[in-house]
């Protein structure tokens, strides 16, 4: 009582801010007197932990202690002045009187902007309660919720865009907010904000895209963002809402951000470096497929980035465009031999070949791709010469005047200790002007040869009745030569693809039998230059259609109701949501969030994760139930006292092995005659590595007062739960491959007939992502696949199943699955996991 007549007003709110905690009327009865005098003070701290002592006060013992509370407040919120106080009066209100903090509502809707952003948000919350109770009383609301779309912060217009959205399906109030989404977009600087809203303008897009194409320019503002993740999301929600109208322009910005991805001056581009360029050119490359007229346009400028980082993307869609358009040919094959002498990767070499033995067909066009190729390789033969050794002896004298460091301990000016390191580099001249296609064949790329011998002759077959015979018998001998050489080459050279020599001197040998011999000239033609075009137009139109079925499934798969299931009146539901395409805190929207609507019980999953640590027989029975929260194990471990007898300072020492480590110890516990309690201990993880938690309970009999310990049984942490299923593209899955040290190689055991079932099964086993397409209706006596997965503290995993279907074998299975990863433990668990 004298704290809440005290004179410091400090002292009387931390005593009306107790009175909040208080549930006792006997002691808040005798003090009602004084609250309502607070509510006159002249401090705001006081009158606003006053008005929630009313409110706590009428909430728990209503007509009781404050039958006129409500008016009490409606006159106090009419005359106050302070946010905070008036916020405080309305929470009271719009909970304990909703039809006076409505009328209020509709009084002031004008002011509402200038009382805060606290008052906001409780508006807001207002609205969406009444709202459901009512649909009818939306009309009420509409004024304020747009005018809250226009505020300052974040929080309220974002909170008044997703009401607004929740409430009304009309194009006004989505478009409205719609636009608000995009201002948070491009108006945050924080990337979880960023990735919220996108999640909400993906919502938006499922139902309501027209609106959406609107917008589609504002959204692409967001790829000015340095978080690749948010430029991934932004590419995701509009592509899906390209159209024809916007399509051109979608293309301009695109190409605009791969052309900044060049420029150096650019920080927040280089900072995400290849994989932003990689996007952009898949985005592209989408735009083109679907709008032809598009095509031309865009082609010739991501061919400039041939020497790039994203090469390969920029091929893989160069070869797409050269077959599904036509009139585009003459000019793409153009670019492409300009651009030949600039390819820096093998891989991409390959493509630019193909593409050149399988679409050169006029005579210019033939004449130059084989100058072109026959350039670039030079003349034979195409192992390391003279002048090339003399050459290499000077690259390897320049590079042992590479940076150097040296690093020596210098004496601050604060008098501190710091180390000082210098690099050293001297300028390295210009020493090999060999052109790289020459290059890659020296080094002994025998994979690469048999495509160059290829190549030749597809020219060389196509320039028959086009190309004058004196030329053509200069290309073939030539082309003859080259190939010699070629296998030549492989046969001297020791290189990693040594094991590729017999294929690579069949597949040349064949192309010089063409060339040579009529009859199998007469019988190979066609198959040369007719089936390679056909199987990839073959595999581009599967793409098309299973890109389509996978669209025709997401547009399918809405909501449905059987004939059978119970109708479910709203009217009759408490709290149930009446209006709106969307429900707010509806227990079944949140069972569906949560997954367990049509999983199996939730008793089920967790029986799982009990492990029993001691006998029934053991004098004290323990069992842990194991929770995993990614970087974070917890144990919550029930201990039953078997015996007749108090034991005190029961403690259960846990200790591990592997990268766990004990945050919290369980504390030591007295338990009655045959009672039990319940200890929880953490334990932190910071590698994907199969772990052991193990120990021993120690106890006191405080009627024998004799010592006793119990060891516990292991626990032994699977790596499934820190596995997650993830994708990755063709040419990421390859350098990382290469790139990753650990491999555990595992012999195929198993009982399994079928390929496809037992892949499927390595899948389900291993909680990994298969990224080689597989139909269920191919047959066939061999299979490859590769699988990828990547755990909670991001660390990747690959898998590769090479497995063979053996007639001599009573038709079991057989093969390997190599495994790697970066770290040995994923390595190993995986294999076991496998095994």
């Amino acid at each position: 009582m004298n704290d809440l007549t005290h004179p410091n007003e400090y002292v009387r709110g931390c005593m009306l801010r107790f009175l909040c905690k208080v549930k006792d009327e006997e002691i808040i009865g005798p003090l009602i007197p004084s609250i309502k005098a607070c509510l006159e003070h002249r401090h705001p701290y006081v009158r606003k932990n006053a008005a929630l002592a009313v409110f706590h006060a009428h909430r728990l013992h209503g007509e009781n202690l404050l039958p006129d509370a409500p008016t009490i407040m409606e006159e106090f919120i009419n005359n106050e002045t302070d946010v905070s106080a008036r916020r405080n009066a309305f929470l009271m209100m719009a909970n304990e009187a909703e039809d006076l903090a409505i009328q209020y509502l509709g009084r002031n809707i004008e002011s509402v902007s200038t009382f805060g952003d606290g008052f906001a948000l409780l508006v807001l919350e207002l609205t969406r309660r009444v709202c459901r109770r009512d649909p009818t009383q939306k009309s009420r609301f509409v004024r304020v919720l747009f005018q809250m779309l226009s505020s300052n912060s974040a929080a309220v217009s974002y909170e008044a865009a997703w009401t607004l959205v929740s409430l009304s399906s009309s194009p006004t109030a989505v478009r409205a907010a719609a636009v608000t989404y995009a201002k948070l977009l491009n108006g945050q600087n924080d990337n979880n904000v960023k990735l919220i809203v996108l999640e909400r303008l993906e919502d938006l897009k499922k139902k309501h895209s027209k609106i959406l194409q609107e917008l589609l320019m504002d959204i692409l503002r967001a790829l000015s963002s340095p978080s690749p993740d948010i430029c991934r999301k932004v590419l995701e929600v509009a592509m899906d809402i390209v159209t024809t109208r916007n399509v051109k322009d979608v293309v301009v910005t695109l190409k605009r951000e791969v052309q900044k991805t060049t420029s150096e001056s650019d920080s927040s581009v280089e900072s995400k470096g290849a994989v932003y360029r990689t996007m952009l050119i898949q985005a592209i490359h989408g735009c083109a497929t679907r709008f032809p007229e598009v095509a031309e346009s865009v082609v010739h400028t991501l061919m400039d980035f041939i020497s790039t980082d994203g090469d390969m993307q920029v091929i893989i869609f160069v070869r797409s465009i050269v077959e599904q358009y036509t009139d585009l040919r003459a000019s793409i094959l153009g670019k492409l031999l300009n651009s030949l002498s600039e390819v820096n990767t093998n891989q991409v070499m390959c493509v630019c070949l193909w593409i050149l033995g399988e679409y050169c067909e006029d005579a210019d066009t033939l004449k130059e791709a084989f100058e072109t190729v026959t350039e670039q390789l030079g003349p034979p033969p195409y192992i390391i010469q003279g002048d090339d050794k003399e050459a290499q002896e000077k690259l390897a004298a320049a590079a042992a005047d590479a940076p150097k460091m040296v690093t020596k301990n210098v004496v601050l000016a604060d008098g501190t200790y710091a180390t000082q390191t210098v690099y050293s580099e001297s300028k390295i001249p210009e020493l090999d002007n060999t052109p790289k296609l020459r290059k890659m064949i020296i080094n002994g790329d025998i994979f690469l040869g048999s495509l160059i011998g290829s190549c030749l002759t597809k020219l060389c077959l196509r320039a028959e009745g086009v190309v004058d015979g004196l030329k053509l018998k200069k290309m073939t001998v030539d082309s003859m030569l080259i190939m010699c050489a070629i296998v030549k080459m492989a046969e001297v050279t020791v290189s990693a693809q040594r094991s590729s020599l017999a294929d690579c001197q069949e597949r040349i040998t064949m192309c010089c039998r063409v060339l040579l011999d009529p009859k199998a000239k007469e019988i190979l033609k066609k198959t040369l230059l007719n089936d390679g075009k056909e199987t990839f137009a073959l595999f581009l139109k599967n793409i098309k259609e299973k890109e389509a079925k996978e669209t025709k499934k997401e547009e399918e798969e809405v909501p449905s109701t059987q004939a059978d299931d119970l109708i479910h009146f709203r009217q009759l539901r408490s709290m149930a949501v009446q209006g709106g395409d969307v429900d707010l805190d509806d227990g079944s929207d949140l069972a569906r969030a949560t997954g367990y609507t049509d999983s199996g019980s939730l008793l089920t999953t967790e029986l799982s994760h009990v492990y029993q640590l001691s006998g029934f027989a053991d004098p004290v029975y323990a069992e842990a139930f194991v929770t995993v929260h990614d970087y974070d194990i917890v144990l919550e471990i029930l201990v039953i006292n078997r015996t007749p007898n108090t034991l005190a300072n029961l403690s259960v020492e846990l200790s591990t092995m592997g990268d766990m480590k004990i945050v919290e110890r369980p504390q030591p516990q007295t338990i009655g005659p045959l009672d039990q309690a319940t200890v929880r201990a953490s334990i932190k993880v910071s590698s994907t590595e199969t772990g052991h938690i193990f120990g021993t309970i120690v106890y006191e009999d405080t009627s024998t007062m004799e010592k006793g310990h119990i060891n516990l049984n292991d626990i032994h942490m699977d790596i499934m739960d820190y596995i997650r299923p993830a994708t990755c593209s063709d040419e990421a899955f390859r350098s990382m491959w290469a790139e990753f040290e650990w491999e555990n190689k595992v012999a195929i055991s198993t009982s399994i007939p079928d390929l496809l079932k037992f892949l499927n099964h390595i899948v389900t086993s291993t909680n990994m992502t298969c990224l080689t397409p597989h139909e269920s209706q191919e047959q066939g006596s061999f299979l490859a696949a590769n699988l990828y997965a990547r755990s909670v503290f991001g660390e990747d995993a690959l898998v590769n199943v090479s497995v063979e279907k053996k007639e001599d074998n009573d038709g079991k299975l057989a093969g390997y699955i190599r495994i790697r990863s970066k770290t040995q433990g994923i390595a190993l668990s995986l294999g076991d996991r496998i095994t």
